[in-house]
C-alpha cells in the first residue's frame, strides 16, 4: 500500500481541566495517533492520552521530548510557561507551537501593557490610572467615586483584582497589592454583563470559538472569593449575534491589526474577557490562552477536525471550522477543601468517564486531591437548563464526600431564556 499517511503525535503542555479537553478534542482528529500531555495528570489516562513527567517549565526537557518523538504540533494550555517564553525557545529549535510569544504574552502577563495597548489602538475597555507607589495610589482612590476596581499588575491565577465597594476596603487592596507588584492600576468600574469570546488566531485568520459565562466567585449567587472559575456554560443567551458582530468589529479585530502593527502576530488564542455595557461591549481583560474551566464545554461544540484547524492557523490559511448550534454545554467543577486558600491534599476524587481532570494524584481508578480544582463535570442538552439538571444529576450518583462545587452554574443564563 503505497503512501500511507503516518499519523501525527501532538504534545499539549499543562496538567489541567483545560488540557484534558484539548488533549481529547486533538485525539478526537482522524489524523492524530498520538496525544503526549506534559505533565498531564492521573484523571487523563482513562480518555487514552500519554502523560509525560515533564514539567512544563522545563522548556529544553519539552522540546527534546517533542524532537526526539516527532510530534507535529505543541499546544500550550497555561499561562504561565506562555509569559516565561515557552514559543520562542521552541520557535528557535524549529519546532511547530500554537501560542503567543513572549512579547505579546504581556497582554495577559501585564495588565499595564494591556491597558496600553487598548489606549494605542482605540479598543473600548475602562478608564484607569496606574501607580508604582502606595501613597499616591491611596491618595486618588479616596478622591474616586466607589466601586472601584484594584488589579496587581502581573499574573495572579485569576486572584488579582479587587473590587472595592469602600474606602477602607479599596485601601487595604492596594496595601495588599503593593506587598506583591510595584504597580498597580486602578479603574473605573463598569457596570455590565460578563462573558468570555475566545478566538483562536494564526496571523490574520482567526477562528471564533461560541461565547461562555464563568463563574468566577466559590460560592453561590457569587459570594465567596474569587477563583480560577467554578464552572462555566455556553452559548450565552445574553450575547446575541449582533452582538458577537460588535465584539469582532470594535474588539476582536482591531486586537489582531493592533498586534501585527506592533510586531507582535502570533498563532495561538486571543481571550476576550468581555463586559455588555450600556454604552457597548468592553474589554476587562485579554488571556493569551483558553480559558479554564470554558475550554470544557467549548471545544465538544467543535464538529470540525481540531488538529486540522491548529495546523491551518499555524500556516496562515483559513480553518474550515464548524460549531454545534442547537445545544446548550454545562460544566461544574469540584474542588479540594480549602480552595482557593491551601486546599487539602490527598482526598478521594470520584472517577467519571467523560469529565476533566485536573489537580489530582494518585493511580487512575484511584485518584486523590493534588491541588484546588479537581475534575469538572459536563453535559449538553436541548436547553441550559437540560444541561444544568443533567450535570447536577451526574454529580448526585458521585461520591463528593468533602469535595466543594456551587450549585447554581448557569443561573443567570436560565433566567435570560425563561424570563
Amino acid at each position: 500500500m503505497k503512501g500511507v499517511a503516518r499519523m501525527a503525535k501532538v504534545l499539549v503542555v499543562g496538567g489541567g481541566g483545560r488540557e484534558h479537553a484539548i488533549a481529547k478534542a486533538m485525539l478526537a482528529s482522524p489524523q492524530v495517533g498520538t496525544v503526549y500531555c506534559a505533565p498531564g495528570n492521573p484523571g487523563m489516562v482513562a480518555d487514552g492520552i500519554q502523560t509525560i513527567a515533564i514539567d512544563e517549565l522545563d522548556f529544553a526537557g519539552l522540546a527534546d521530548f517533542a524532537r526526539a518523538n516527532l510530534v507535529a504540533v505543541t499546544f500550550v494550555g497555561p499561562e504561565v510557561p506562555l509569559a516565561a517564553g515557552i514559543v520562542d525557545y521552541f520557535q528557535a529549535a524549529g519546532l511547530a507551537i500554537f501560542g503567543p510569544n513572549q512579547a505579546a504574552a504581556q497582554l495577559e502577563s501585564s495588565k499595564v501593557f494591556a491597558k496600553d495597548f487598548m489606549q494605542r489602538h482605540q479598543i473600548p475597555t475602562a478608564a484607569y490610572q496606574q501607580f508604582h507607589e502606595l501613597a499616591p495610589a491611596l491618595a486618588y482612590s479616596q478622591q474616586q467615586s466607589l466601586p472601584q476596581v484594584i488589579k496587581v499588575d502581573g499574573l495572579a491565577a485569576g486572584k488579582g483584582v479587587t473590587v472595592a465597594t469602600s474606602y477602607e476596603q479599596a485601601a487595604t487592596a492596594l496595601t495588599n497589592a503593593f506587598e506583591n507588584s510595584s504597580t498597580v492600576l486602578i479603574e473605573d468600574y463598569v457596570d455590565g454583563f460578563e462573558f468570555s469570546q475566545m478566538v483562536l488566531v494564526g496571523g490574520d485568520r482567526y477562528v471564533l470559538l461560541p461565547t461562555a459565562q464563568d463563574h468566577k466567585r466559590l460560592q453561590d449567587h457569587d459570594r465567596g472569593p474569587n477563583t480560577g472559575g467554578m464552572g462555566a456554560y455556553s452559548p450565552v443567551p445574553q450575547i446575541t449575534p449582533a452582538i458577537i458582530q460588535q465584539t469582532v468589529t470594535t474588539i476582536v479585530e482591531p486586537t489582531i491589526a493592533g498586534l501585527k502593527a506592533d510586531g507582535l502576530s502570533f498563532e495561538g488564542v486571543i481571550y476576550v474577557g468581555g463586559i455588555l455595557t450600556a454604552d457597548g461591549v468592553q474589554v476587562i481583560e485579554y488571556n493569551l490562552r483558553l480559558g479554564d474551566p470554558e475550554t470544557q464545554i467549548l471545544l465538544p461544540q467543535l464538529q470540525s477536525d481540531f488538529y486540522q484547524v491548529i495546523v491551518d492557523l499555524l500556516q496562515h490559511r483559513q480553518p474550515h471550522a464548524e460549531w454545534q448550534t442547537v445545544s446548550s454545554y454545562l460544566g461544574v467543577v469540584l474542588a479540594a477543601p480549602g480552595y482557593p486558600g491551601k486546599a487539602q491534599a490527598g482526598v478521594p476524587v470520584p472517577t467519571l468517564a467523560g469529565a476533566d481532570y485536573a489537580s489530582v494524584a494518585g493511580t487512575p481508578d484511584q485518584l486523590v486531591s493534588a491541588g484546588g480544582r479537581v475534575m469538572m463535570v459536563t453535559a449538553s442538552a436541548a436547553s441550559l437548563a437540560g444541561a444544568q439538571k443533567a450535570v447536577y444529576r451526574q454529580i448526585d450518583q458521585l461520591a463528593v464526600g468533602d469535595l466543594i462545587y456551587r450549585h447554581d452554574i448557569g443561573a443567570k443564563g436560565i433566567a435570560a431564556t425563561t424570563d
